[in-house]
């Protein structure tokens, strides 16, 4: 071989391997897997300009909320905690669960659930829903009120604000705590000598007053369970019974927006600590319903019967990407590796020309990342 030759396949390796190198590097900054390495139940994300900022229960805060930004949907960056539930107007005990924040007038504003202190009659499921106060999305956060935001008379979680014409539309879930209910499905588990009745939690909505300072009205009932067996929704919706897990129904983690004409109402169900946590909605022409739901329910569910490993699917968010082409859904789930913990997942969801809702996952194998990132996303 003679020197020339040999100095030439020497230049042809090196563009060879630098090529690879750097195909395989544009590659990665494409794409993104998931669960993310955030552990965070009931995750919502807020979108602030070119920042997002990522809340939840759980993620080490203690008696209150962590909080994670970003810049790209896949690369979060610890916050630390943001709101703590002993602030000078503090009315919780515990249990600080589903914080969503929204910005409205340069301020933002914190709805969460927590156990309330002021439990005369020691119930085990004392909920109410509060309304913090900050100057930037990192907090501090500061209760609006030393009291909740109201008081309906049972226990209550999951708050979620959708604001529409004027109007800030507040919607939540009654608990399933000391609320049984009759249904088929009940009969049924009766019958069979599993349960002697069926608690159900039912996702409720209201008009709020200006400045979050309470609600103005009766609360509408949005969505239950079904009442029948026969009702399409009833076999995804009872899992948690009909598997002998828990003498539950749940509809919760609801989360409302507006499309069109059209209102999308996506809430969770059965029990959020166990395999069959999954996503449905309903839609409506008005933001207190009433409401219908999808004949394409769940859109969202475990999918280890198609050789997956992903259950505990649920309690969401929406959010869009940076150039807000994209929509996507932000939700909890498990893996094996993750077991009981509870991680974040974010998967493509669209609205069809026809009304109809897909959300494109759970995923596990490499994603595109949301269209208008424009730096790498790490490996």
């Amino acid at each position: 071989m003679t020197k020339r030759i040999y100095i030439f396949i020497v230049i042809i390796q090196w563009f060879t391997v630098n090529s690879f190198a750097q195909h395989t590097d544009t590659v990665k900054s494409l794409t993104y897997k998931n669960p993310l390495p955030v552990a965070l139940g009931d995750p919502f994300v807020l979108q602030d300009s070119a920042e997002y900022y990522m809340y939840g229960t759980g993620g080490g805060a203690e008696n209150g909320f962590a909080s994670y930004s970003s810049k790209d949907l896949i690369n979060w960056k610890y916050e630390g905690q943001v709101y703590y539930g002993n602030n000078e107007n503090g009315w919780g005990t515990g249990d600080y669960w589903a914080p969503e924040v929204f910005k409205r007038k340069d301020k933002y504003y914190m709805f969460y659930s927590a156990q309330w202190k002021d439990n005369p009659t020691n119930e085990l499921e004392n909920f109410r829903i509060g309304v913090a106060v900050a100057d930037k999305p990192t907090g501090p956060f500061i209760d609006l009120l030393k009291t909740p935001v109201f008081n309906p008379g049972y226990p209550i979680i999951d708050a979620d604000v959708l604001f529409d014409n004027g109007k800030a539309y507040l919607y939540y879930s009654r608990c399933c705590y000391k609320h049984p209910v009759k249904s088929e499905v009940a009969d049924w588990a009766k019958r069979k000598g599993w349960f002697n009745e069926i608690e159900e939690s039912w996702v409720y909505g209201e008009e709020l007053k200006p400045g979050f300072t309470g609600t103005t009205g009766t609360p509408a009932l949005l969505l239950k369970p079904p009442t029948s067996m026969n009702d399409k929704q009833a076999e995804w919706e009872s899992r948690s019974v009909t598997s002998k897990e828990v003498n539950r129904r749940w509809t919760e983690g609801s989360v409302a927006f507006k499309k069109g004409n059209t209102y999308y109402l996506m809430y969770s169900a059965n029990y959020f600590g166990g395999k069959n946590y999954a996503v449905g909605y309903a839609t409506s022409k008005r933001p207190l319903g009433p409401y219908k739901k999808a004949v394409n329910n769940p859109v969202l569910q475990k999918n280890t019967a198609e050789g997956g490993n992903v259950t505990g699917t649920g309690h969401n968010s929406v959010t869009y990407s940076p150039d807000h082409k994209e929509m996507f859904c932000v939700y909890h789930g498990r893996t094996k590796a993750t077991g009981d913990e509870r991680v974040v997942f974010i998967d493509r969801m669209k609205v069809s020309a026809n009304g109809t809702l897909t959300v494109f996952g759970p995923t596990t194998t490499p994603q595109p990342v949301p269209s208008g990132v424009t730096e790498k996303v790490s490996k």
